[in-house]
């Protein structure tokens, strides 16, 4: 390669392009994420230390009085090893690889999504970001509808920073809050907070719930924080049965 051809490539100059194609772009966690990453070569030859793929999301957490959203790497997937591009030169690497179980769903304003980057040396790392959205896995569908079921409507559901009994290998957990809208839980709770931690034979489940406040003792509770209980319970595929039951059980032992 002449001089200038690398202080070209060296600069990002005519440099490599990436594009990766999902085959499917609509997932639940344990899935597989297959596609193919094609690389197509600028005017100058440039060696690929490697292209790789990272699973990212979005979350927020808190710095003094204000909220910041921040990205949280989900898992990272090398795909290759040193290679030469020539120029125009024209590749394609396929890839597969497994939807983490703690993949957030993307609700609100949660975004998933698949980053594919080349590292060239000295030179600009070109990248491709591809969206995917993650629906419910059966068992956490079932969970969430058994809620519903028992007159709760889901009121909001975001991806926020993690702490204490919460705390995963994420830094954040998505947290899913309801409001109860008829039925029996209506004159009891003002809503009902639910985190999911997935474990390899099941969920184990954080419920919070907050109790309506009920006269002057009942305004002074929720003042302190007393009309609120967190509770745990772990469910597998067999209990989607009884799940409504299940849930209604802990509500009324607490509220």
């Amino acid at each position: 390669m002449s001089f200038v051809n690398k202080l070209l490539a060296s600069v990002g100059i005519g440099s490599a392009k990436v594009d990766t194609v999902l085959y499917r772009d609509q997932l639940i966690p344990g899935e597989p994420v297959e596609g193919v990453v094609r690389i197509k070569g600028g005017h100058v030859e440039q060696t690929i230390d490697s292209i790789y793929l990272q699973l990212f999301t979005t979350y927020e957490r808190k710095s003094n009085d204000s909220t910041i959203t921040s990205h949280a790497e989900l898992g990272s997937y090398p795909l290759t090893r040193p290679f030469t591009l020539k120029p125009d030169e024209a590749k394609e690497v396929p890839f597969s690889f497994t939807l983490p179980l703690d993949t957030p769903l993307t609700l609100g304003k949660t975004r998933v999504w698949v980053q594919t980057g080349l590292d060239i040396k000295n030179a600009v790392d070109p990248s491709d970001r591809d969206y995917i959205a993650i629906s419910p896995t059966p068992l956490v569908s079932a969970f969430l509808n058994a809620v519903q079921s028992l007159g709760f409507q889901l009121h909001y559901a975001n991806c926020e920073q993690a702490s204490g009994m919460f705390r995963n290998r994420l830094p954040f957990v998505q947290e899913f809050e309801f409001v109860p809208v008829n039925g029996v839980n209506r004159q009891r709770l003002d809503e009902l907070e639910v985190v999911f931690l997935p474990q390899a034979d099941g969920i184990k489940v954080i419920m919070e719930i907050d109790r309506r406040s009920r006269g002057l003792s009942g305004f002074l509770a929720e003042a302190m924080d007393m009309d609120e209980t967190k509770i745990s319970l772990f469910v597998t595929d067999r209990d989607i049965p009884n799940l409504p039951q299940m849930i209604q059980s802990c509500i009324s032992r607490f509220s």
